[in-house]
């Protein structure tokens, strides 16, 4: 069974909550209304003598029918099923007895059908008890046709359509119960179904809004993530330089201050460089969302990576840069990406791997950007926190490329990502 499928098996084996205290005042209200109603009908038919069934029993015995019809509809919404079954017998007991009133014991029949429709939690049981009254009803009137007719011919002395009287008052009862019983079958469906789509439009909303919440916090790892990853790029690889350059002047500031100072020099540059682009992440970190451009003019790419070049031989290290295919424009985020994998790559090398030359090769390819960083050093990365290559790996991730990091069999470490450039 499919998703959809498991769906609408749940919902329709949902059950309606119990009703709440507020509910239940306004079903001891209902009731007691209804009661009233029922007195007000017994008062008025006893003073016309306009009853029912021809003759009723004594006032007392009415008023006591009639609270026992009415006020077992304080806990309809409650015991649905029991108060339909208590009001059904009631009401052919009451019609046995050729009570004065019959319209206010139909109500309460009426809003007792109703209300298990609409409130009993068992469907099957809520089905088969409203056919099973249903059922007893029509019988009863069956019944008290049978007896209208076994008895001598009552008189119509005002008869004038083309059918039966006697026909004629069958019928117009049969259409009567009709409409009354399946109006209170059907309306009962109705409010139940209303229920439950109302319980699913809530239950969805709840779904929506832990689904936002959830992606709220996912979009914030994310940004964490990428400002680590970006902080880690532009503070490493710089600070890196400036302490092999650092460590280069100390060590010959005695004996040569003009390498001294050049290395300085180099320290001095390296550091602006790194604050430009810190400044560079922290505006657009702290700009408005409609005053971000997609990607930010300041980030550096291809253009940039013989200033990486450089930066690494100012380090000590021999680097040969190369470009294989034909130059050509690449999306801007492939771009800083392929850059920052370079920086961080001989970041890699001038940190960790002890060695002496390395080489940068970017390739364009019918479809994609390849960028490759080698060198002969140990062969691994000791002493790097991994930060670095984790890095990597997301920003290659971005970009649906290959990533292909670790130690050449010839001796030396690779680095080697390929990003596409055609979706």
């Amino acid at each position: 069974m499919g998703e959809t499928g498991t769906e609408e098996h749940t919902w329709n084996n949902w059950r309606r909550p119990l009703p709440t205290p507020a509910q239940q005042r306004q079903d001891v209200l209902i009731a007691i209304l209804t009661l009233l109603g029922a007195l007000a009908a017994m008062i008025l038919i006893n003073s016309m003598g306009a009853f029912t069934f021809g003759a009723a029993p004594a006032l007392w015995e009415q008023l006591i029918w009639a609270a026992a019809l009415t006020l077992p509809l304080m806990l309809r919404r409650r015991y649905p099923l029991a108060v339909l079954l208590i009001v059904g017998a009631l009401f052919i007991a009451a019609q046995a007895r050729q009570v004065g009133d019959n319209l206010m014991p139909s109500i309460a029949l009426f809003i007792a059908t109703y209300t298990v429709g609409a409130w009993e939690r068992n469907r099957t049981w809520a089905r088969w008890a409203r056919v099973a009254v249903i059922l007893a009803m029509f019988a009863w009137l069956g019944y008290g046709m049978l007896m209208t007719i076994a008895k001598p011919r009552p008189p119509f002395p005002d008869a004038a359509g083309p059918l039966d009287p006697l026909l004629a008052n069958f019928l117009y009862g049969l259409s009567v119960n009709i409409l009354f019983f399946l109006g209170a079958y059907f309306f009962g469906n109705v409010a139940w179904l209303s229920a439950r789509r109302e319980a699913e439009l809530v239950r969805r909303a709840e779904e929506l809004r832990l689904s936002q919440e959830q992606n709220t916090r996912g979009a914030i790892v994310a940004e964490r993530v990428r400002i680590a990853r970006d902080l880690h790029d532009v503070v490493a690889h710089h600070v890196s330089v400036m302490g092999v350059q650092a460590g280069a002047a100390r060590r010959v500031l005695a004996k040569n201050p003009e390498v001294a100072s050049e290395a300085l020099r180099t320290v001095e540059q390296t550091a602006r460089t790194a604050i430009n682009e810190l400044r560079s992440l922290l505006g657009v970190l702290r700009a408005e969302d409609t005053d971000v451009p997609e990607t930010h003019p300041a980030s550096p790419g291809l253009d940039q990576l013989p200033e990486l070049v450089t930066a690494a031989r100012n380090a000590g290290l021999e680097v040969d840069h190369g470009v294989y295919g034909e130059p050509r424009p690449v999306p801007q985020g492939v771009a800083l990406s392929a850059y920052r994998v370079v920086q961080e790559a001989l970041t890699n090398v001038v940190k960790h791997a002890g060695a002496h030359k390395a080489d940068v090769r970017v390739r364009y390819l019918d479809s994609a950007l390849e960028v490759e960083v080698t060198d002969d050093g140990r062969g691994d990365v000791k002493g790097s926190n991994g930060f670095g290559l984790l890095g990597m790996r997301e920003r290659v991730a971005v970009h649906g490329g290959e990533l292909e990091a670790g130690p050449r069999r010839s001796g030396g470490y690779r680095v080697r990502v390929s990003l596409p450039t055609v979706h």
